[in-house]
Formats: structure tokens, sequence, C-alpha cells
């Protein structure tokens, strides 16, 4: 059969970058060709298994639930009786995938790990629309499987809504479609219901461009609550907005127009919080269901710990909508998935974006921006990137389609890769650490030691630095964070280094639960070993 580049433009543009891979940095590989479930919410758990989630009312998928374990669901146009999977747990080790059950709609809810590691997952369409669900991560030969609570629900229905774990272990649920509220989990015994947050009514558009909005704790204990093009910092314990921000020039960010954000990583005396905030969509493309107005290739940078912050602009190589920033342990962002053209929405984009793009927040205004390897997968709607803990990122999903359609130009993809940044390349890894100790439970403010090897001298200071695992969905990773720790220059010990450490010094910086900790040598991180953080 002959191909046509004019009725897929993007594999001309494949073939043209494909010329130029061996000069390009970082590397692809095919993890599992079928993962089962065209995974919308993706979480890395701190057994080393990732927790792949879907929705519930989308007829079969490609993973049967254990004989017995059908479900029933009105809500289902194809299935009544339902007796397929719509999440996974999938082994790092191994790659082998187990299904899990899921019994209510989680279609665009949100999630966030609690302090004891457990993942916290809120709303959803339909029945989920007031559901809280708990998922509680074990050994990946052990059984572990999702409960519905029954003893408590959301104040309010929530759908598109995010999620933030505060400084005391709680989580705020901010936003969701029609609801301009916020609450916690556990439920404030002070608080009756819901809380009114104003700012994402007045900051709905007719295509509303105000859902899943960018939240990110500062580490002065507040909230960097942004959404369309606008932003505020929260006080969550008296829950008024504080301080409002200037306006980001360059049409909305947020859903169904989403580009994506990030806090970059915490370091020195943890005073001072960056956001970044990258692509989106062309004001307009939802409503008129335009799938090649070009999206934005913008990117604003602010200090939103400064008394008087403005908004720095700079430029990504391509426009992107439907992206993922990622944060590295290294404090560089890795950009990836999206599409150059359309927007968010069922089958809403086109030209997909598969070149990720590094982004180095050290480097001058004009210099951050690296283009990398290119994929041949598109990832656009409904698609995932997440750390793992060896320095990959996990790539998931993609599904712009009501229901799972594996015959369109974008199909539903239920394979699983992993993108390699250039550090993890053969002529680094002689200087790539190992970590040989760390404790298993520091405390805030603690001092302790790190140990660890490295083929060649070190040289220069060993960086130890704390990635937590968050909860990615629609272009946002809620929760991601990254801090710097405070650390001595190594010292050679009996084979070994010593770093010695001093643990961040409060839940504002890092709140409690487990964070993946990388020793980085000369911009090279160790595979991570999960630490619990605890007051």
């Amino acid at each position: 059969m002959e191909t046509s580049f004019s009725s897929h433009p993007w594999l001309l543009i494949f073939i043209t970058l494909s010329t130029v891979h061996a000069q390009l940095p970082g590397s692809w590989e095919l993890l599992v060709s079928n993962a089962g479930v065209a995974s919308m919410h993706t979480a890395v758990t701190r057994f080393n298994t990732v927790v792949l989630l879907d929705r519930t009312n989308i007829g079969p998928s490609r993973k049967m639930l254990p004989k017995g374990h059908c479900r029933y669901d009105r809500h289902d146009d194809v299935l009544k009786k339902d007796c397929y999977a719509h999440s996974v747990v999938f082994d790092l080790q191994t790659n082998e995938i187990r299904p899990l059950m899921i019994l209510t709609d989680t279609w665009c809810s949100s999630g966030q790990f609690l302090p004891d590691g457990t993942l916290l997952q809120t709303g959803g369409d339909l029945d989920g629309f007031k559901k809280i669900r708990k998922f509680e991560p074990c050994e990946p030969d052990r059984f572990c499987d999702w409960v519905e609570l029954k003893d408590v629900e959301l104040i309010n229905g929530r759908w598109y809504a995010t999620n933030q774990i505060l400084p005391d272990g709680t989580v705020i649920i901010v936003g969701g479609r029609g609801t301009n509220t916020v609450e916690y989990y556990p439920p404030r015994k002070t608080q009756n219901g819901a809380v009114e947050l104003k700012f994402l009514a007045e900051v709905e558009d007719n295509q509303m461009d105000n859902l899943y909005p960018y939240v990110h704790l500062l580490p002065n204990s507040h909230l960097f609550i942004f959404a369309n093009n606008k932003a505020v910092m929260y006080d969550h314990e008296d829950n008024k907005v504080i301080h409002e921000y200037p306006e980001l020039l360059g049409g909305p960010r947020n859903y169904p127009s989403a580009g994506s954000s990030v806090m970059l990583a915490l370091d020195g005396d943890f005073k001072t919080a960056v956001i970044v905030i990258c692509g989106g969509a062309e004001y307009g493309a939802f409503i008129e269901r335009s799938t090649d107005t070009p999206a934005h290739g913008s990117c604003g940078r602010i200090i939103a710990t400064d008394p008087n912050p403005v908004w720095e602009m700079e430029d990504m190589p391509f426009g992107r909508v439907m992206g993922d920033m990622v944060m590295l342990p290294t404090g560089d962002v890795l950009i990836i998935n999206g599409a150059q053209s359309g927007t968010q929405g069922f089958e809403m984009g086109s030209n997909p974006c598969l070149n990720p793009v590094l982004y180095r927040p050290d480097q001058p205004i004009g210099l951050r921006f690296m283009t990398l390897n290119a994929g041949t997968v598109p990832r656009m709607y409904h698609s995932t990137a997440n750390l793992l803990p060896d320095g990959r990122v996990l790539l998931a999903g993609s599904n712009p389609h009501y229901l799972y359609n594996f015959a369109a130009e974008f199909p539903t993809e239920l394979r699983l890769e992993a993108f390699s940044p250039e550090y993890l390349s053969l002529d680094r890894a002689n200087i790539r650490p190992v970590i040989e100790g760390i404790p298993e439970t520091v405390r805030y403010g603690e001092a302790f030691d790190v140990f660890v090897t490295v083929p060649l001298p070190v040289v220069g200071v060993v960086e130890v630095n704390f990635g937590n695992a968050p909860f990615a969905t629609h272009s946002f990773s809620q929760g991601q964070r990254l801090v710097k720790l405070t650390v001595t220059p190594s010292v050679p010990v009996d084979g070994r280094y010593r770093i010695k450490c001093t643990a961040p010094p409060n839940g504002a910086v890092a709140p409690p639960g487990y964070y993946m900790a990388f020793a980085v040598n000369q911009g090279v991180p160790s595979v991570a070993r999960w630490v619990h953080l605890v007051p």
C-alpha cells in the first residue's frame, strides 16, 4: 500500500527527523507492547510498581479481571456486565501487568500520595463524581487493590480537579468542572462544607479553560494556583487569596487548552520558588473543534515568592499542547508528549510532537531548551509521563477517542515506553553513582549520611536530591516536587564516598511522605532509593 504524506504529514516529519536521530540526545525503548489499558492517570509507588488507571465506562479494555470479579455498570453504553480491567499495576522489575478492580468511574479524576504511601484518588464522572478511593501499594508478589471509602465522600462532586498534599500531610482538592470550591481530605473538623474560591469562576471563559488548575505548594506554605491565564497565592489555612499575580500572556494554559507546569527544584535556603508554564492551545480551538490550529510555543517563568513578581517569557523549539513537564533528578525539566496543533478533547489534536525537549533552568534565557531524540509513538490526548526510580521516564496512554479505537490515525495506545535522558548514556556510566547506604526514614532537619560508590574518582560535589512521585494526568503532574538537600563535599571512606546531608527543614519545603532519593554526580543520577520523610 502506498503511503500518502499529505494525509499523514507527521510521518514526513518523523522520517525527516529520523535522519538526525544519532545527533540528538536521549534514547527510547519499548517496555510492554500491551498494558491492557490506555492509562489516563499514572503514578509510581514506593515498591517500584506503577499504577495505571483509565475510566470505567469505556467498553472492553484489553485486560480481563480475574474470574468472578465482573462489575455491573448502568452508565456503560457498551457493557452493562463488565469483566474487563480498567486499572492495572505494572512491575518495573519484571514488566508484568496485574489487573486491578476499580468500581466507579474515574474519568478525568485527581489523585495524590498520602504520607504513608497510600494513593488517594478522588472524583470522576457519573457514579464516581463524589467518590474517594484508596490504593495501598504492596510488594509486586503480594495482592493489593483499589478500595472505595464508604464512610466519607467528597462534599462537592469533582470532575477535572487537582490535588496537592499540604505541609501537615492532608490534601487540598481544588476546583473541577462547575465546582469553584476547595475542600480537604481528611475533611477539616473546623470547616463546614467546601470553601468557595471565586478566582476559579472569575477566570472561566466560554470554553472553560479553568479545569485541572496548576497547583504548587510554595515553601512559604501558601499555594500558587494558576487557571486559564492568571494566578493567585492562596492561604489554605485561612482559605483566602493573599496575592494576585500578573496575567500570563499567550492565551489559555489550562484544560481544555492545556500546556503544562512545574515548580523548579527547591534548594539553598528554600525560600525561593520558581514556576514555569509552557505551551497550550489557541483560544477558540476547542469551541471550533479545530484540529489544525497551531499550538502555543511560549513559556512563562515567574518567581512566585518574589514580592513584585513578573513573568519572564521564552519560546520552546516547538508549539505544544497536551505536553507533560517532568522534573528530572538533576533539576532539569523534560517536556514530552502532546501535539503541535489542535486542542484537548476527543479527536481534536493533530501533528504529534514527537521530539522531547530538555529545559535547563540554570542556563541564560535563549539557551535553556535542547531538542532531544524523537520517538515514534504519538502520545496525544490522555497520555502521561512519570519519572522512574532509575532515572528513565515512563510514557503511557494516549486515547483521543471516546472508546478504544485501534484503527484511527492516532489510535488508542496500549504500549508502555521508557525515554532515557542523555545522563543515562553509556559514555557517562563511569561517573554514575550507586547509593550503598542511606537511612530508610529521616525526620525534618535531621543530619544523616549517604554512602555512594562511583567508578571514577569524584570531582566536585555530589548532590542528594529528593523527588516525590506525583499523580500524572491531563498534562499536569499533581504534587510534583524536587528538593535539593544541603550537603557537604563527599569524603572517601573505606572505598566509598560519604556525603553529609541535612533533611528538608519542614513540610512546606517537602510534605511528609515517600521520596526517591537520588545521588547526582556531574549531572548523572544514581538509581534512587526510597526514603520516608516524617515530622
